[in-house]
């Protein structure tokens, strides 16, 4: 672990201050080693106050250690710090070979894309941004419904970790206080040959503590905390995979249906150029929406964008 990131990590357990003096002799470094080390923490983002007679104290923002959550999710994980898309660096990954599975982490995104190829807001501190590259060698058949099971895992680590009660859009946008707060992106690779799913790759943009939003996004788009978060980004990052990993999938497609923002309301959307309305009534174990159309009939939708009439 690197000298900054050991001093942010025994900041982070202190409470009020503490000098240079003593965090030179507990790391064995100099004064100076300990000064370079605030000054990267302060480049990263992190407010650390400093006061002559009292020493440092960490007074806002955090750290992505990806050493350490490594250690803690018992995978690789991959860090880059200037990341255009964490989607592309776990393609990039599987050209050169990487192990799965494999999480790919950034502190930034510069191009972040979310479905169809849209672009979504990223900043440079502040958020999560993050894909998980799985190799599940699955017949198509029996592919699982990776996008709702990691929403409904999203959900229950901050229901966990906060107490704070978010729901979700069918089919993967997460909702906090009516603003849409995180996304996710699911993209696999196939073989045609085998009809067989050889890669997947999970990606999840969560806007956990950001500084602003560009004006058209206000109404929209918010933020888990508001103010001062009570836990890390590095503590909700390793609770989701570790509830990813080890909650029975019947029990995450059950909470994925609780949480949901659209059963029970009236929906409509586009199929082959034309608007469809009616009431969300059922979402099947794989994640499919079924609606009750206004003439009668109902429509399973596999994919796709819905909209809320009351919204």
């Amino acid at each position: 672990m690197k000298t900054y990131e050991k001093i942010y990590y025994r900041l982070l357990k202190e409470s009020g201050y503490i000098s240079g003096e003593a965090l030179a002799q507990e790391f064995q470094i100099s004064r100076t080693s300990v000064w370079k080390a605030i000054q990267m923490l302060e480049k990263k983002g992190l407010v650390v106050e400093s006061a002559r007679h009292s020493g440092y104290k960490l007074v806002e923002g955090d750290l992505l250690v990806p050493r350490q959550l490594s250690k803690d999710l018992d995978i690789p994980v991959f860090y880059h710090e200037n990341s255009q898309s964490t989607q592309l660096d776990a393609k990039i990954g599987i050209e050169h070979n990487h192990p799965a599975p494999a999480l790919y982490l950034a502190p930034h995104q510069l191009a972040a894309k979310g479905r169809n190829g849209r672009s979504f807001h990223a900043t440079d501190r502040g958020g999560i941004y993050m894909s998980l590259h799985l190799t599940p060698n699955t017949p198509l058949v029996d592919f699982k419904p990776y996008t709702i099971l990691v929403a409904a895992a999203i959900v229950k680590a901050i229901q966990e970790l906060t107490g704070k009660s978010v729901q979700i859009k069918w089919v993967n946008d997460i909702y906090f206080n009516e603003k849409k707060i995180a996304g996710i992106l699911t993209e696999a690779i196939s073989s045609i040959e085998d009809q067989t799913v050889t890669d997947v790759i999970i990606g999840v943009g969560l806007n956990f503590y950001l500084p602003h939003f560009p004006k058209e996004l206000e109404n929209k788009a918010g933020n888990l905390f508001d103010t001062k978060p009570n836990l890390t980004r590095q503590e909700l990052i390793t609770t989701i995979w570790k509830t990813f990993q080890n909650t029975p999938e019947e029990e995450l497609v059950a909470l994925y249906k609780e949480k949901s923002l659209v059963l029970g309301k009236q929906v409509s959307f586009v199929r082959q150029e034309k608007t469809y309305s009616g009431h969300a009534i059922e979402i099947t174990d794989a994640g499919h929406l079924v609606v009750q159309l206004e003439d009668g009939q109902k429509a399973t939708l596999t994919s796709g964008e819905i909209s809320l009439s009351s919204w």
